[in-house]
């Protein structure tokens, strides 16, 4: 009777064994199937993630005559603010700030593009005004024809100051 229990102790460890090792056998092919999954994900090239008439086109921001002087209008769809200058010139501003690229919102009472994460501040133009920003907000191409504004968010330009030359204006203004 006590080789008969043996038999059966040895015969429940063994199916004990038998379902532990398939546990261990199921997680790691799970383990497997991710790991592959992770590296064929890394290798597959990027699809385009926007849209068409989104962020790297052509923008028709609107009449020239439309915008008042000396005000900031945002474009989210295109990832940036076109200001209108004193002057009726127009400048196609980056959302991004050159020091961390974090979103920089324009703050209408203090006539300011304002950094919520270093606290870097930026004119009207994007010029700097207070550090850490190393340099002046990028911009995009505007051109101006038959008073329509547009804004070419494909083409970025690095700068380092505002230059009067970086302004678009509408023919005859």
């Amino acid at each position: 009777m006590a080789e008969q229990q043996k038999k059966e102790d040895r015969a429940s460890d063994e199916s004990r064994r038998s379902l532990l090792n398939k546990i261990w056998a199921a997680l790691g092919l799970v383990v497997l199937a991710e790991l592959v999954w992770l590296v064929v994900s890394f290798l597959r090239p990027r699809k385009p993630g926007t849209e068409q008439g989104d962020y790297g086109t052509v923008i028709v921001a609107g009449s020239a005559e439309g915008f008042a002087r000396n005000t900031v209008t945002a474009f989210p769809r295109g990832q940036f603010y076109l200001a209108c200058l004193e002057d009726g010139g127009f400048l196609a501003i980056s959302r991004k700030c050159t020091h961390l690229g974090c979103t920089v919102p324009w703050v209408e009472e203090d006539n300011r593009f304002a950094c919520p994460c270093h606290g870097s501040t930026f004119d009207i133009t994007g010029s700097v005004v207070q550090s850490p920003a190393p340099r002046a907000l990028d911009l995009f191409p505007v051109t101006i024809e038959n008073n329509v504004v547009r804004v070419n968010t494909g083409k970025r330009i690095k700068r380092s100051e505002f230059q009067a030359s970086q302004v678009a204006y509408a023919r005859g203004a």
